[in-house]
């Protein structure tokens, strides 16, 4: 692997808060049913996902996290139309429906994910992006793939850190999918996510970092109680307010830093 990947500190026995996952075994299989019932439906429908409103695709999105029993509190500004940047820090596999609860867009993901079983098929189907962290030299493509898919007038969405954090730390955003918004000429619309406790208090059981398994992580997931999303969507950053992709970058990063509106409200979905 190359030394200059992003990576984060965080590892799911040292960040991740633990469930009582045996109290809450009937309670976690209902909740994976659920998801699994909403994901086999979004399957059988990708042959026609071009002709299928925002609207229903955004509904979707919202029911597989509330199925997997994670409350959706959205505030903030509306997406624009048109090409459109969306960018947010990356907690959790959770975080890619929640993007695509604000406005349905074209993921960017690691080219491992490609080579799941199963899942790495469906994502390609999906329209998802993939990029080869390993080789430095492909990374001009991918940013000319992003740019033509902009220009088109469809949104993207990234996770600019480049890794996965616990949600109590964060990571700095990488350039390089900014320069495909300054090169389109499109907004880009910074979300943050946030997830809650029953009390209120951070959490981080929906985390996904360092050696952990995606099925752990769902376990983990649906065997919590009082789990809340918060999703505050920013003000989109114009183009031409940044001149070069580091300022941008610097910009759509600035507003989220801990403990930035974290009060703000919202209402649950």
């Amino acid at each position: 692997m190359s030394v200059w990947l992003p990576g984060a500190p965080c590892t799911p026995r040292g960040c991740v808060d633990r469930t009582r996952s045996g109290a809450a075994v009937p309670r976690a299989v209902l909740r994976l049913a659920a998801v699994g019932v909403l994901l086999l439906t979004g399957i059988a429908l990708l042959p026609f996902g071009r002709w299928i409103p925002a609207g229903p695709v955004r509904r979707w999105c919202r029911w597989i996290v509330r199925a997997a029993g994670v409350r959706v509190r959205v505030a903030g500004a509306a997406p624009p139309t048109g090409g459109l940047l969306l960018v947010a820090h990356h907690i959790s596999w959770l975080d890619v429906p929640l993007l695509a609860a604000v406005r349905p867009a074209r993921p960017l993901a690691k080219s491992e994910i490609r080579r799941w079983p199963v899942a790495g098929a469906l994502a390609a189907r999906a329209g998802v992006v993939f990029i080869d962290r390993d080789r430095l030299r492909a990374l001009p493509d991918t940013v000319a793939v992003l740019t033509g898919i902009l220009r088109s007038g469809a949104a993207v969405a990234a996770f600019p850190e480049g890794s996965t954090w616990c949600g109590r730390a964060r990571g700095e955003f990488r350039r390089a999918v900014f320069q495909a918004a300054l090169d389109a000429g499109v907004p880009v619309q910074p979300v943050r996510i946030r997830y809650r406790d029953g009390r209120g208090g951070p959490a981080t059981a929906p985390a996904f970092v360092g050696d952990d398994t995606l099925l752990a992580s769902l376990w983990r997931v649906a065997s919590a109680r009082g789990l809340t999303a918060e999703i505050e969507v920013e003000e989109p950053i114009p183009p031409g307010r940044h001149g070069d992709r580091r300022a941008l970058a610097r910009a759509a990063q600035a507003p989220g830093v801990p403990g930035h509106r974290d009060g703000a409200g919202g209402h649950h979905r």
